[in-house]
């Protein structure tokens, strides 16, 4: 999983599954997007004005194993 800002938009990606592109998108609330790939499988999640949302300061993980974590700018 990967989570995907971009400043310039104010959306937030959240990618779900690096292996499967999104072929169908849903809009399931006012700026919120899900992708799906061909079989129906959740990829992704894309929320708009992200920052009116959500606490973008800060991610809180609980109950993930913390050996995989990867930070990157």
């Amino acid at each position: 999983m990967k989570f995907h800002y971009y400043p310039e938009t104010d959306s937030l990606y959240i990618e779900l599954a690096e292996d499967h592109t999104g072929t169908d998108s849903l809009e399931v609330a006012d700026g919120v997007v899900i992708d799906s790939d061909e079989q129906g499988t959740l990829v992704g999640i894309d929320i708009d004005h992200a920052s009116k949302v959500t606490d973008l300061s800060q991610l809180n993980v609980a109950g993930l194993p913390r050996s995989r974590f990867h930070f990157s700018r």
